[in-house]
C-alpha cells in the first residue's frame, strides 16, 4: 500500500513538472509575440529603457492606426494572401500525382525518378534562382502575380511529404480501387487524398506561412510597388514610414498586424495538425 502511494506521488510530481515545463516553454515562444505587441503601445524611450518595460505606462492605442495609415498593408497582406493561396492550390495538384506515381504506378524509371526527387529535396533554393530568373525573364513573367505563383507551383518538399503520407496508406486499398477499374486518378482523389487529408492541410499550413514571409525571391523578380508582399511591404516600411527604425513603435505595430493572419491561421488549424501527427503515429505503430 505504502508503495503503491509513493508511486502515486511521483507519478503526480512528474505530470507537474513536465506541464511546468512546458508551460515555461511556452511562455518563452509566446514572450516575442507580447513584446512586438506591447511595443507598439510604448514610445521609443520606453522601448529602449533599462530595466525593459513590460506594459506602458501610457498605452498609446492610436499607433496602430497611424502604421497603418503610412503604407498600403492592405495591400501587401491581399497581395501575400492570393499568391499564397494560388501556389497552395498548384502545389497541392502537382504534389499529389507526382507522389502517386512515384508509390503506387510501376513504370521503368520510378527508383531513378524517386532518386531525382530526393537528390533536389537537398539542394538549396538559393541555388536555382539564376536560371529560375533567366527562365522567367525569356517568359516575359517577371514583375508579375504569374511570375510569382508559376516559379513556386512545384516544391520538392511538398513531393517528398505527401510521397510519405501515401506510403501510409495500405497498398491493398488501391489494389481493390484497381480490380474495381477505377482509374489512376479517381484512386488519387477518391482514396488516398481523402486517407491523407491531415498531411494536405499541414502542407498548406507551411506553404501559406513560407510563402507569406517570403521576402528575398520576390523582390528579385518584382519590382512594381503594387506588387510586393509583406515582407518586401515591411522593409519599405521601414526604410520610408519607420525612418530606419527611428520610429520603432510604428514598426513594430506594422510587424503586429501583419503576422496577425499567421497566429489566427494556427490557431484554427492546430487540431488538423495533431490529427496529422496522430496519423503519422498509428502508421508507425501499425
Amino acid at each position: 500500500m505504502v508503495t503503491t502511494k509513493s508511486t502515486q506521488l511521483w507519478e503526480t510530481a512528474g505530470k507537474v513538472l513536465r506541464h511546468a515545463a512546458l508551460l515555461v516553454i511556452a511562455l518563452a515562444m509566446a514572450f516575442p509575440f507580447y513584446w512586438m505587441a506591447t511595443s507598439a503601445l510604448k514610445t521609443n524611450d520606453e522601448i529602449w529603457s533599462f530595466p525593459p518595460v513590460l506594459w506602458p505606462a501610457s498605452p498609446q492605442w492610436q499607433q496602430y492606426a497611424e502604421a497603418w495609415m503610412e503604407a498600403p498593408f492592405w495591400r501587401y497582406m491581399a497581395n501575400s494572401t492570393g499568391v499564397a493561396l494560388a501556389i497552395i492550390i498548384l502545389q497541392t495538384i502537382n504534389s499529389a500525382m507526382m507522389a502517386y506515381a512515384v508509390t503506387h504506378m510501376k513504370f521503368r524509371l520510378q527508383r531513378l525518378f524517386s532518386g531525382a526527387i530526393l537528390l533536389g529535396f537537398m539542394i538549396p533554393a538559393t541555388a536555382v534562382y539564376l536560371p529560375s530568373y533567366v527562365v522567367l525573364s525569356r517568359l516575359h513573367l517577371l514583375d508579375s502575380y504569374a511570375g510569382l505563383i508559376l516559379s513556386n507551383g512545384v516544391s520538392v518538399f511538398a513531393i517528398f511529404l505527401i510521397r510519405q503520407a501515401f506510403l501510409q496508406v495500405s497498398y491493398e486499398l488501391v489494389e481493390a480501387g484497381q480490380i474495381d477499374g477505377a482509374s489512376h486518378f479517381r484512386i488519387l482523389w477518391t482514396i488516398l487524398v481523402p486517407l491523407t487529408r491531415p498531411s494536405f492541410a499541414v502542407l498548406a499550413l507551411i506553404t501559406f506561412i513560407d510563402q507569406y514571409n517570403n521576402y528575398f525571391w520576390p523582390s528579385l523578380i518584382t519590382k512594381s510597388p503594387e506588387l510586393q508582399l509583406v515582407s518586401a511591404g515591411l522593409r519599405s516600411f521601414f526604410v520610408e514610414g519607420g525612418a530606419y527604425g527611428l520610429k520603432w513603435p510604428l514598426i513594430m505595430a506594422a510587424s503586429a498586424f501583419t503576422i496577425a493572419p499567421l497566429l489566427v491561421l494556427f490557431l484554427l488549424m492546430q487540431k488538423t495538425i495533431m490529427n496529422s501527427f496522430n496519423l503519422s503515429a498509428g502508421a508507425a505503430k501499425g
